[in-house]
């Protein structure tokens, strides 16, 4: 039996690191990150390629476990919880990855319904239902009929979008949602985010490298570095902090002391166990 959420913590925290350490082999990605989203907050992680942000995202749905301290959602630890105890503890969360991860064999509805089918909550009509729900909230009303193929890149991450939040999760994690984009599909895509978070009164989780888009979207930015949370700050004071690892990763400079005399690290796709 899953915990049930923690509701009256004190401090609010849908989503707390502890002390967390992470390694594959020889190369240490996370080294001591201690880390808060308030409940109904929205948090964007930013940081270098490889310096552990999907890592920290993987943590938090029980994809990794830390090798010292702990994961907490809803004040339940993470890493107790059994593979058949994680199934439903996962159903608290609305996941969106890179480019959509939509199943190509499968019409856009059949994708947004998938999660629905599995749950076993709603009956065929009531799936349906939900289905043109979801569609009408990511602004795709009439493309259930379509396959993923037929959509530009744009639409595909409001696919991914309708997906995750088809089991009304309490926690919303957003991979790389702009990727790849224009700025105009950026924007309308930091637009939805907003939108599907204020809807459903989720806490929100992002992993970007698009500052402009990080602006846009967080109530608290936090960057990680040398494998630690280097500093958390709502957006204004954040662009303003005079850091100069912060200034470096904002200006985008190739040189300066997030690189100087560091070795490359691996890219974050190929950080696992």
């Amino acid at each position: 039996m899953v915990p049930a959420p923690a509701t009256d913590t004190p401090d609010g925290a849908a989503i707390r690191w502890i002390d967390v350490h992470k390694a594959f082999g020889e190369k240490k990605v996370l080294a001591g990150v201690d880390l808060e989203v308030a409940r109904g907050d929205s948090m964007v992680i930013i940081g270098g390629s490889g310096t552990g942000k999907s890592v920290l995202l993987k943590h938090v749905i029980g994809l990794l476990r830390p090798d010292r301290g702990r994961v907490e959602v809803d004040g339940v630890d993470v890493a107790s919880l059994g593979s058949t105890e994680l199934t439903g503890f996962r159903r608290r969360f609305g996941m969106a990855f890179q480019e959509g991860a939509l199943f190509d064999s499968m019409t856009v509805a059949e994708n947004i319904a998938f999660p629905l089918r599995r749950s076993g909550r709603l009956t065929q009509a009531e799936t349906h239902a939900r289905v043109e729900e979801c569609l009408e909230m990511v602004h795709l009303e009439g493309a259930g009929s379509k396959r993923p193929g037929e959509l530009s890149g744009g639409m595909r991450r409001r696919v991914g979008f309708a997906r995750a939040v088809a089991l009304e999760p309490a926690i919303l994690l957003f991979d790389e949602p702009t990727s790849g984009l224009d700025p105009v599909m950026t924007g309308t895509i930091d637009e939805l985010i907003i939108e599907l978070r204020e809807k459903l009164g989720s806490t929100t989780l992002t992993i970007t490298h698009d500052m402009a888009s990080a602006f846009r979207i967080a109530d608290q930015i936090a960057m990680l570095c040398d494998g630690r949370i280097l500093v958390t700050a709502p957006p204004d004071e954040f662009r303003n902090l005079q850091d100069p690892r912060v200034q470096q990763f904002l200006r985008g400079e190739a040189r300066g002391p997030l690189t100087d005399d560091t070795e490359s690290a691996p890219h974050e796709t190929g950080e696992s166990p």
